[in-house]
């Protein structure tokens, strides 16, 4: 067993026990959780030390000093029907009054919509003994909400730790640093708190200055959760600064945006994009003051991606200005791995694995299903480790309930030990990567492994099925890139071999109103002409034009019946054998799939599905998977692809057929769909990983295309 690069927390009432697992474990450094205090012979328990530190929470006594200095968002009332002339309407019905309270000295910045006609209503009065907006001259069968500025008045990740964990602490409320009194404050409560933490190697940012969207019904249950949400943002400090410089206002129908809070499957507008830059020039700003602070003091500054970390975008632009020293992040799967290890700009990433020590998962009788979601959380991780490995590896919550689980601590000592072995083999020599793959979507790099997300990598029954494509290309031997549709209008990069573009139709990930420019569509029709390659999955290309509901419908040879071509027979349903599908065993996996795709003739049907009621109609094929030849190049059709073994061996055959590089594939490569090939050109070394719970048998390619059989033990990692 090696020793170092792990994390674990500690907390006074655990010393002992914290050492005893230090020791398994080889951890090296300690951390304190949000509701535990370090103990007072911490650095006898690690080398370092990292401490939690809040900028924009944790004294109260300065919030309720301070009572105007407060966070603020905008939030979007119950809808309401008119039935006569007259209705009142209250903000506040379904939301939960310990987290928010409307602001009623800033009802100028509120606004009552019409939604049934898309207008807003000036014609309103509030009353204050109600708490009601009152709207007069109402039309009858019309809906309406009010847009209304709320104060944040307890943090809202502290309300799930408190729910979650039974807490009897205090509510922690949150003071806002774009006002100039709490902007001088947070400053110099950072230099007192570095004079009084000697103690502290790492200050832990849990976050900054503008918690992510996340507000709570009137039950205490979560009501709107986006992981990348400005709507915590807007105080109207920032409000106004925004109108002198950008020469405009920002309305409450701005943020509220109909419900949607401009949430990232929204294409952004000009409005949001513009709010964006500013939120993240101003954190950029204060956090390098505070981050001067850390390093006067000889302390690091590592940056907690989650919680307060809106405005520090780590793929933005002024991600660098800020001069942190690390970053650290949840780890839910290849994808998070990818999007932390490959953030930019700072000495050293770490993850933060699951399952979290508390007692949802961690009571009496659950020692099973403890090990098992480490496990499960594990082996997709390690994927991605293999291809870009992060620095470190680290756990959170109450060690003390960890420690009951001797079977769990067990399991995290290997963990730990092989984690090390690829951060020493892997962090030295970039691997092997036979193509270079770009997403395509409204984002681009700003959000690198951050697409199809709702609340970090929770799952969702709308997005599994693209977010798949991530989870697979995280651990696949390819360079990923992330590209916009603007990137596209300036020209594709001369080095990418496929693009991908995944998502439902309406979406930034799809892309929306962007493939309505005849710009982006012929510069994609003429790179894959001469001989590149266009994967879609699920609605790709999507918008209703000129006949078409795909905009490259005659790249990707399928395209979507809206019930507007149905007088047009579709014969194209036979299912071909391919290159793509050689390795495909039993069905394939779609996910939720997608209904009513038909084949344009010429293209390949690779999968296709037949209602068995009406089996005899030759129209009624549902094409699942397609292969197009389209000039020099190749289009590739699926209609979805949630993560599995199977799935991920899919696309990687898919791509390489769309780069015309199918002789390549078997470089560097493990025929078994359950294992992979990671080289290392610089070390000239192999891991071939097994990622089933069962032995298997697998012919390893080396480089040069040779063959070798092999066993490989359940999980195991053999290294050539």
């Amino acid at each position: 067993m090696s020793r170092g690069r792990v994390t674990i927390p500690t907390d006074e009432s655990f010393v002992e026990g914290t050492k005893e697992i230090a020791k398994k474990w080889g951890a090296d450094a300690v951390r304190d959780c949000d509701g535990t205090v370090l103990p007072a012979n911490v650095q006898e328990l690690a080398e370092k030390v990292y401490n939690t530190y809040f900028v924009v929470r944790g004294d109260n006594e300065w919030a309720e000093a301070h009572p105007d200095e407060c966070h603020r968002v905008f939030l979007m009332s119950a809808r309401y029907l008119a039935e006569g002339s007259t209705l009142e309407m209250d903000p506040m019905r379904g939301y939960f009054a310990d987290q928010i309270a409307p602001d009623t000295n800033q009802l100028s910045r509120w606004q009552v919509i019409d939604r049934t006609s898309e207008t807003e209503v000036k014609d309103w009065s509030f009353d204050k003994k109600t708490g009601y907006v009152v709207l007069k001259n109402a039309q009858p069968m019309h809906e309406y909400t009010v847009d209304f500025l709320a104060k944040i008045t307890w943090h809202p990740v502290q309300i799930y730790n408190y729910l979650t964990n039974n807490w009897t602490c205090p509510k922690q409320k949150m003071y806002d640093p774009a006002f100039p009194q709490t902007a001088s404050y947070v400053q110099r409560h950072m230099e007192e708190w570095c004079k009084a933490h000697p103690e502290t190697n790492v200050v832990r940012f849990t976050t900054f200055l503008y918690q992510f969207t996340l507000v709570f019904n009137e039950k205490g249950k979560e009501k709107y959760v986006d992981w990348f949400g400005y709507g915590m943002s807007t105080s109207p400090a920032l409000l106004d600064a925004f109108e002198k410089e950008y020469g405009y206002a920002l309305c409450a129908e701005d943020f509220v945006d109909g419900g949607s809070y401009n949430n990232p499957f929204r294409v952004p507008s000009k409005k949001f994009l513009d709010w964006m830059d500013f939120v993240q020039r101003k954190v950029s700003s204060v956090v390098k003051d505070l981050v001067k602070t850390v390093h006067k003091y000889g302390k690091e500054a590592m940056m907690f991606l989650g919680d307060d970390w809106i405005g520090a975008e780590p793929y933005g632009k002024y991600f660098k200005d800020m001069q942190l020293d690390a970053v650290v992040g949840s780890v839910g799967g290849g994808v998070t791995v990818r999007m932390l290890s490959e953030i930019p700009h700072v000495k050293y990433r770490e993850g933060r694995f699951l399952p979290y020590f508390f007692p949802d998962t961690f009571f009496e009788g659950n020692e099973d299903n403890a090990v098992a979601e480490l496990d499960r959380n594990w082996t997709t991780a390690r994927r991605a480790l293999l291809r870009k490995p992060l620095d470190r590896m680290g756990f959170g919550g109450y060690l003390s309930l960890a420690a009951k689980f001797p079977k769990f601590v067990d399991r995290v000592t290997q963990v730990c030990d092989e984690f090390r072995t690829i951060v020493e083999a892997a962090g030295k020599s970039a691997p092997y990567c036979g193509l270079t793959v770009a997403i395509l979507n409204a984002w681009g790099s700003l959000r690198s492994w951050q697409s199809h997300m709702v609340a970090h990598e929770l799952w969702y029954q709308q997005i599994y099925s693209y977010q798949g494509i991530l989870e697979a290309l995280s651990g696949l031997a390819v360079n990923v890139k992330f590209i916009s549709f603007e990137d596209v209008k300036r020209g594709i990069d001369a080095d990418i071999d496929v693009i991908i573009n995944v998502g439902e139709a309406g979406t930034a990930y799809s892309g929306a109103q962007y493939w309505a420019d005849e710009r982006i569509v012929t510069a994609i029709r003429r790179w894959v002409r001469e001989g590149h390659g266009f994967i879609g999955v699920g609605e790709p290309t999507a918008y209703a034009k000129g006949g078409r509901f795909f905009a490259l419908a005659d790249v990707l040879g399928v395209d979507k019946e809206i019930s507007l071509t149905l007088s047009e027979d579709k014969y194209n349903i036979q299912k071909q054998s391919h290159f793509i599908t050689e390795d495909v065993q039993g069905e394939i996996d779609y996910g939720e799939g997608m209904k009513n795709i038909y084949a344009l003739e010429g293209a390949q049907v690779l999968d296709i599905a037949f209602s068995d009621r009406f089996r005899r109609s030759v129209n009624v094929g549902e094409v699942l998977l397609a292969a197009n030849e389209y000039g020099k190049g190749r289009g590739v059709y699926m209609a979805g692809l949630p993560y599995s073994a199977q799935n991920a061996r899919l696309l990687y055959r898919a791509m390489f057929w769309a780069a015309h590089k199918e002789g390549e594939m078997q470089r560097a490569f493990s025929s078994h769909p359950q294992t992979e090939c990671t080289y290392y050109p610089e070390t000239d070394r192999y891991a071939i990983v097994n990622n089933a719970q069962t032995a298997v048998q697998t012919y390893f390619y080396d480089k040069d295309g040779e063959s070798e059989l092999l066993t490989l033990q359940p999980h195991q990692i053999l290294w050539k």
